[in-house]
């Protein structure tokens, strides 16, 4: 019971502090802290280590620079498939200074291989590293070619067999690239530098057929969008270039070389102001090549050198190197105007033929001049007088007294007609750019002496390849034909866009007067005033000119011979004019370019494929020499077969 009585002691509860508010504060300050410093511990740690990382994935997220790929030029070429103006492709050596020092152990050894590689001065890119730390874009180098732009290659191979050799060395070739750029070439130099022209800066064509068919030859610019990735090396979104298209002209390239050495032989030897040459496809007016003076290099057009001294250049003025330069790009076959003289004599006769106002029976009696109204009279060729001759004489011994009768009876409504009818006094349209017109007179002013004086070619003016072209349509058939140095436009991979076909753009004459025209011009060049223009083997026609030039008082003259030369396979026109000679003797004998004329036809025709054949027997009927009825009296010396053309004489 008393066990019963007995109290159980319980065990006494602990007494627990509680928390105050001051002791929590404390405690999350702490925690706050240490939380802080750690983090701050891990972030300075990660930025630390990978700080190279950080900044490279930077870089990465830059766009590089943003670079233009060239189009390349369009190839012109001649008739045979060569290369007469190309565009080569060249490299600008460009450092890019701010990934350079993105890292210094590339700084080393990328200006040791500069330097190696391109004989740089070192001091100089240091400087240009300090100065342009930021820059992405710095030109050391330019226009280098393809054999010294893997240089830079070859040095980079170099570096890194010698690392993988010598484990201490560190960095790598950075910071260098190439910027490609096309730079324009002329393989033949100076050769048919009138007809092809040159480019200028920004790719833009220049006289010739770099001008006139520029937008053909001019392509569409690509370009390079490049970033580097985490290891600094570039990646690369590239949108193509369009490159331009190939341009095939008419031009023979061994004809033309041919052409230019004889034209700058006789400006050699003899002199004279100016020389031009024509030669022409008869029947598509393709010109096959185009000589005007001396040539300049198209690989450097500005340069003077080959034309004035030194010291010559050192004393002219601005605007007079610039006149220079002006003359020697001039082309003088389509830029001048001139009057043509006797080489114009053929159209007279054929618009009275067409108009049928003579026949080819026709004789005329040539007395030596014309007389006029207010005692005005006008020579002949030969002043002593041609006597009776027949309509084909009047044009194998150029006879200005028959042909200012045969021009009064056309009247000059008529003369002018048809004088427009030969395209004469506008442009031919040839795809060349700086064609002259000329200037005819006008109708209204024909009166008696000048309508006399214009039926031999003078008081008024043409190009040469006006008379070219309107003569190619008297030898044809009577098919006028737009002359022109193009025959193809193809685009740069050699397919065919354009085929140019011959362009008949009127017909001038019958084609009994265009046979009437060409035996007559067969016999002037056999038994007239052109036979220094014959070449053994081969059948040639032609008429030559002595034009008398303004001021007449100076005596000054212009000299020259149009002609065709004609075999089964093809005709091709021949036009060759001297414009004061500096040979006072050979001045005004048209035997000047009627000899000129041969020596280019005899080594130029073979290129042409064009070969010695038989004799063609020709239908015009003219008057045996021994009859021509002369007046002894008047003329004791007239000897027919020795007549070389005179000048042309005006009103005196």
């Amino acid at each position: 019971m008393q066990e019963n009585r007995i109290k159980r002691e319980r065990p006494k509860k602990k007494k627990i502090k509680k928390l105050t508010r001051k002791m929590q504060g404390s405690l999350v300050f702490v925690y706050g802290v240490l939380a802080l410093m750690f983090f701050v511990l891990i972030f300075r740690l990660v930025l630390l280590s990978g700080e190279d990382k950080y900044e490279k994935s930077a870089l990465a997220q830059q766009s590089y620079i943003s670079s233009v790929i060239p189009y390349q030029r369009g190839t012109i070429l001649d008739r045979n498939g060569q290369v007469l103006a190309s565009s080569d492709l060249m490299y600008h050596l460009i450092l890019d200074p701010k990934v350079l020092l993105s890292d210094e152990d590339n700084v080393e050894p990328t200006i040791a291989a500069l330097v190696e590689a391109y004989g740089l001065n070192e001091t100089e890119l240091r400087s240009i590293l300090a100065e342009k730390a930021n820059s992405s874009y710095v030109v050391l180098k330019k226009q280098l070619s393809y054999e010294e732009k893997e240089l830079m290659t070859q040095c980079e191979a170099a570096w890194k067999l010698k690392k993988e050799q010598d484990k201490t060395l560190k960095g790598d070739i950075k910071g260098v690239w190439f910027e490609e750029e096309y730079k324009r070439t002329y393989p033949y130099e100076s050769v048919a530098s009138h007809i092809i022209g040159f480019t200028v800066s920004g790719d833009v064509g220049t006289y010739g057929i770099e001008q006139f068919y520029d937008e053909e030859l001019t392509g569409t610019n690509g370009r390079t969008y490049g970033y580097y990735d985490s290891s600094l090396n570039i990646q690369k979104t590239v949108k193509e270039a369009v490159d331009g298209n190939q341009i095939v002209s008419t031009i023979d390239i061994n004809v033309q070389r041919v052409v230019q050495k004889h034209v700058e032989e006789f400006l050699n030897t003899i002199g004279a102001e100016n020389v031009g040459v024509v030669m022409m496809d008869a029947n598509n007016g393709e010109i096959l090549a185009m000589q005007s003076n001396y040539s300049y290099d198209l690989n450097a057009p500005r340069d003077l050198s080959a034309f004035y001294t030194e010291e010559e250049q050192k004393a002219m003025s601005e605007e007079e190197i610039m006149t220079a330069r002006y003359n020697m790009w001039r082309n003088f076959c389509i830029s001048d105007a001139y009057e043509p003289g006797s080489t114009f004599k053929p159209m007279t006769v054929a618009a009275a033929l067409e108009e049928m106002i003579v026949d080819v029976d026709a004789e005329y009696v040539c007395d030596g001049r014309e007389y006029f109204p207010g005692d005005i009279s006008i020579k002949c060729s030969n002043s002593r007088g041609h006597g009776k001759i027949s309509l084909a004489q009047s044009l194998m011994y150029s006879c200005n007294d028959a042909l200012m009768q045969i021009a009064k009876e056309e009247g000059r409504e008529l003369f002018y007609d048809y004088q427009e009818h030969f395209l004469l006094g506008r442009k031919t349209g040839i795809d060349l750019p700086g064609e002259t017109t000329g200037v005819l007179i006008p109708v209204s002013n024909l009166n008696h002496t000048e309508l006399a004086t214009s039926s031999f070619g003078q008081s008024f003016t043409v190009s040469m390849v006006q008379m070219a072209a309107a003569f190619a349509s008297l030898v044809n058939g009577g098919t006028y034909y737009e002359p022109h140095v193009v025959m193809a436009i193809k685009n740069a991979e050699g397919a065919t866009i354009e085929k140019m076909e011959p362009v008949e753009v009127a017909r001038t004459v019958s084609a009994e007067t265009s046979a009437f025209i060409k035996e007559s011009m067969y016999l002037t060049v056999t038994e007239g005033t052109a036979k220094q223009a014959q070449v053994e083997g081969y059948v040639i026609g032609g008429k030559t000119g002595t034009a008398q030039k303004f001021p007449r008082e100076d005596e000054k003259f212009l000299v020259s011979f149009l002609g065709y030369v004609e075999t089964r396979e093809r005709m091709i026109i021949m036009y060759v004019v001297v414009d004061e000679a500096h040979d006072e003797e050979k001045m005004s004998r048209a035997v000047t370019a009627s000899e000129l004329a041969a020596a280019i036809l005899e080594e130029a025709l073979p290129y042409l494929k064009m070969y010695p054949e038989g004799e063609i027997n020709y239908r015009v009927e003219v008057i045996p020499e021994e009859d021509l009825t002369v007046n002894e009296e008047d003329n004791p010396d007239y000897q027919p077969e020795n007549n070389e053309e005179n000048a042309d004489v005006l009103p005196q």
